[in-house]
């Protein structure tokens, strides 16, 4: 073949190397260049991109800490139980003898016939107004107080009407002092509390415990408007986190796989999932294979992430935000760096994160060169063929 006959074939090279030199327009990509997704910061709705470093990853983990349940829940006991509307109450009152009021006879054999005089009255509930009647005393009002104050109460009112009045008050069904167990338990209840202080394990293992690992398993607390979440595992470690209840508590037990997304030049290219603990970026780079050798640009690893303004200092001010408050960033991490794998260690990975490893520039100019080749074998291959 002579050099006319190929003069076609340099054409349609130099067509393509004219065309070429931006490559990601001619070339199949998983996602944008490392320079790509840097450059993003000069337009109008620009998202920071920040270098991980190692006062970075302190700022991040300390934004990320949860509120853990024994820094702001009381840890005391409850000053004890107090009666509350839907309560039902059982009043027994006693006489000494001759009674004026309640001829009711009950007889003690350690003490010998007719020592007493008590009435069992039937079971109350307590009114939605607090209050439950008693025969010759009247409407009183018991919402709020201990059973001993109510059976002084009432002893004070009968004072005079009976003869040495004495009053004992017991509860038959418990409907205020409860705590709400539901989620990923053998079976969700309402368990009552008692003067001894149930804790919040003491209710996980009321309700059967939980069906799912332990180390997936994330507790949410909730009281008087405040929602609290917490690794299981942590709180199983640390006694100090098993708080005891308070009436009302509604505990939670949720199975929620944490993930994160990885694409681009990784081992694999998928959603993992993770333990509630957390996870750290090290962990995450070992789970999915770490990064191709042949494509990855180790100095292109990217976490896209949705930030608490907290994690940014005074910067997230001026940057836009997500209607739930959070404001988009991308985290640039150079694996070249020896330190990195240090930084990397206490760099935490969140829920529905992307990590994206960049290609090569190498690899882009592999890809070029490929094409290349094969256009100039192809080209040579129709001049060949003419007559």
């Amino acid at each position: 073949m002579n050099d006319k006959a190929l003069f076609p074939a340099f054409c349609a090279c130099l067509f393509l190397l004219s065309g070429c030199s931006n490559y990601s327009p001619w070339f199949a990509s998983s996602g944008p260049s490392s320079a790509q997704v840097v450059e993003q910061r000069e337009a109008k709705s620009a998202i920071p991109v920040i270098d991980v470093t190692d006062e970075v990853a302190r700022q991040v983990l300390a934004a990320q800490k949860f509120s853990a349940f024994g820094d702001v829940l009381s840890t005391k006991a409850a000053p004890g139980y107090v009666v509350g509307a839907g309560d039902v109450l059982e009043v027994s009152v006693w006489e000494a003898p001759p009674a004026a009021l309640f001829g009711t006879v009950v007889f003690d054999p350690r003490l010998g016939p007719a020592t007493t005089h008590v009435t069992a009255l039937p079971e109350q509930m307590v009114a939605a107004d607090g209050t439950i009647n008693i025969p010759f005393v009247g409407a009183v009002s018991v919402a709020g107080k201990s059973p001993q104050q109510v059976e002084a109460e009432i002893v004070r009112r009968l004072t005079g009407k009976a003869n040495q009045p004495q009053v004992l008050i017991r509860v038959t069904r418990n409907a205020t002092a409860n705590v709400t167990v539901i989620g990923e338990v053998g079976q969700s209840l309402r368990m009552p509390l008692s003067a001894r202080g149930e804790r919040l394990l003491d209710a996980i293992a009321a309700a059967g415990g939980v069906r799912q690992p332990v180390v997936k398993m994330t507790i949410q607390l909730s009281r008087g408007g405040q929602v609290l979440s917490m690794p299981l595992d942590a709180v199983i470690r640390d006694p100090k986190q098993n708080v005891i209840l308070a009436p009302g508590d509604v505990v939670t037990a949720l199975f929620q796989p944490l993930s994160f997304t990885v694409l681009g030049a990784t081992g694999r290219n998928e959603e993992i999932n993770y333990e509630a603990q957390g996870i750290t970026l090290a962990q995450a780079l070992g789970r999915i294979g770490g990064l191709q050798d042949a494509r990855a640009d180790s100095q292109g690893v990217f976490i896209f992430r949705f930030e608490d303004p907290s994690a940014l200092g005074g910067e997230a001010k001026s940057l836009p935000h997500t209607p739930e408050g959070k404001v988009p960033v991308v985290y640039r991490v150079d694996m070249k760096d020896p330190r990195t794998f240090l930084i990397a260690q206490n760099f935490p990975v969140r829920d529905k994160d992307v990590l994206y490893v960049a290609n090569a520039p190498s690899a882009e100019l592999q890809k070029f060169l490929s094409i290349l080749t094969s256009s100039i074998y192809s080209a040579a291959s129709l001049v060949k063929l003419r007559p």
